[in-house]
């Protein structure tokens, strides 16, 4: 058993397709148009757990983009050279809130993702 999925909602498919495969590095898995939707689905490399990105269709969907965390860090991205991809995705225009840190667990720096998401890059 293991978790295959997480929807994450998102103003528009392919801005979240674009953000998390071409910026984040995810694997877009699947893209089937399904008429008025699509499936889309992005996934990290190696990993079994993706997304599903789910685009907002009416103003309650519109105004949980970003918030499905309750303004708290819901997603961690573990990462095997914290430094190297730290620089990588500030390269790639990442904003970071914070310095890394060290914590027990490792390293850590919080970002958001363009849609408002909190996010964790964990490392040791």
């Amino acid at each position: 058993m293991h978790l295959s999925a997480i929807t994450l909602i998102v103003p528009d498919y392919d801005a979240g397709i674009d953000f998390y495969c071409s910026v984040m590095g995810f694997d877009l898995t699947e893209d089937v148009d399904q008429g008025r939707k699509r499936w889309v689905r992005v996934t990290p490399p190696g990993a079994q757990t993706g997304f599903i990105l789910a685009r907002a269709d009416d103003d309650q969907q519109k105004a949980a983009i970003g918030k499905q965390g309750a303004g708290r860090v819901w997603l961690f991205l573990k990462v095997d050279d914290f430094t190297a991809e730290f620089d990588r995705l500030t390269a790639a225009g990442v904003i970071f809130e914070e310095l890394p840190r060290h914590e027990p667990y490792g390293k850590v720096a919080v970002f958001r993702d363009p849609f408002g998401n909190r996010w964790d890059l964990l490392g040791d």
